[in-house]
Formats: structure tokens, sequence, C-alpha cells
């Protein structure tokens, strides 16, 4: 029997989940980009406990005195600082039902939930700053010479040793 105390998630098959949930509403089928070449998902080389971890989230989060999202192929990306309070987050984004959101802006940036986790030492620390897209770019293209890029130039000057990625 595995320790309870350890925090091991499985990986999420969010393309098999979303297959599934066009199939049963009668959609056909989603039409996922591709790229020749499948990614094997890797497991931090050290434990959880000792990890900085990123919070990267496609709910068109800001914070107030940050310009908010635009609803054409927006691939700009904000920062926001990973002591922001909640209510000083606010959403803009064309693609889901920002209800829920908007009342617990943590359903779509879990930024509370990082904060314990940090604080309790399941996870070493909380990266300085999250970061927020909106998600729902068309262009494959923007979101790869664009988006990713800057992404991952502040990933990497943040040093992070994980990332959860929130996708709405």
């Amino acid at each position: 029997m595995s320790d309870p105390s350890v925090y091991d998630p499985e990986p999420v098959d969010y393309i098999a989940q979303t297959r599934q949930t066009y199939s049963r509403l009668g959609y056909e089928p989603y039409r996922w980009a591709t790229h020749g070449r499948s990614v094997e998902l890797a497991r931090p080389e050290k434990p959880l406990s000792l990890c900085r971890v990123a919070l990267v989230a496609s709910g068109g989060i800001y914070r107030v005195g940050q310009v908010a999202f635009h609803h054409r192929d927006d691939t700009s990306h904000r920062k926001i600082p990973g002591n922001t309070h909640t209510d000083d987050l606010r959403i803009s984004h064309f693609a889901y039902d920002t209800t829920a959101a908007r009342r617990d802006p943590n359903v779509v940036f879990p930024i509370e939930v990082l904060r314990r986790l940090a604080s309790d030492g399941t996870i070493g620390s909380l990266a300085p700053d999250a970061l927020s897209f909106m998600g729902g770019i068309y262009s494959q293209r923007r979101v790869k010479e664009e988006l990713i890029p800057a992404l991952a130039a502040d990933l990497a000057a943040m040093a992070a040793d994980v990332v959860l990625l929130v996708p709405v």
C-alpha cells in the first residue's frame, strides 16, 4: 500500500477525455493539431517537496492593472505575481463559461492551492510569477512561433522544476 502523504498524481489523458465528451454530445471528433511525433511525459528528477512549481493557465486570467486579453488570436501572456490576492484577478475569455471562475478564480487558476501546498511542504516553493494566456488561439503557427517561446523563456528564467498547466 502506498503512503497517502505522498502526492504522486497520474497524468490525465485530456485528448481521450475530449474525444469522449465530443462523442457524447454528438459533435464530430475534435481535430487536434499534430506534429508527427509524441512527447514522453517526464517525472521530476527530485521529490515535489524540493521542486519549484510554476503555474501556467489558459483561462485568460489577468490582475487588476494589467490589460485584458482581446478575443482574436491573442498570443500575449500575463505574469501574475504569486502573492496576488484572488480578489485582484480578472478574466477575459470567449471560449468557456466564466461564471464559476469569476466567483472563484482558483477553478481555472489554482494559485491559492499551490500556495497552501508550498506552505505545508508538499511542494518546495511556488515560482515567483504565474503565467496566464487566453486559450482558444486558432493560429497554430502563432502559438508555436510566439506564445510557446515566450512562455518557455519566462519559465526558464524562473528556474521552474515542474510546470502545472491548467487548460480550459
